[in-house]
């Protein structure tokens, strides 16, 4: 399998990225499995996967930013080990996370989040980054070998 293949098996095909690093093989070791398990642990508990229903803007945008630190913290324990995770992460934060961050950290201070049609487009924006994030939680899950939950919800519990 190659890079290429797995952003495409996971729906994350339309970042830019080096196309012999596309081409390159992608495999995976022990250090890379526990890298995605903490990664994965953290994006499926956070709203970068679950629905804002009754949260606030402010808060949701701060649970976002917050990706960069856990990010780089899981980087700085595992990273020199976990090269493939370490490579996949660097990617899905630079060019998925922070284009949004950027956008709605500078609004935000702009009082975008008084202004009801901006809250309504933040939003929209942040169900847009879930689908992204949601992908990458799947791939994570399937790189530390364990089941994909980031769906279940309250009602998949009752069934």
């Amino acid at each position: 399998m190659t890079y290429r293949d797995l952003f495409e098996k996971w729906k994350l095909s339309s970042l830019k990225l080096n196309l012999k690093f596309l081409e390159a093989e992608f495999t995976t070791d022990a250090a890379d499995e526990e890298a995605a398990w903490e990664m994965y642990v953290e994006l499926i508990t956070r709203i970068t996967t679950q629905r804002l229903e009754y949260g606030d803007e402010k808060t949701a945008l701060d649970s976002v930013y917050s990706l960069f630190k856990t990010t780089r913290d899981v980087l700085t324990r595992r990273g020199r080990k976990a090269r493939s995770f370490t490579k996949i992460a660097v990617i899905v934060l630079n060019q998925v996370v922070r284009p949004f961050t950027a956008k709605w950290h500078k609004l935000s201070l702009e009082g975008a989040f008084e202004n009801p049609a901006r809250c309504d487009e933040f939003r929209s924006d942040l169900k847009a980054l879930q689908d992204k994030l949601r992908s990458y939680s799947a791939m994570l899950a399937d790189l530390a070998k364990v089941e994909d939950i980031t769906a279940i919800t309250a009602e998949d519990w009752q069934a």
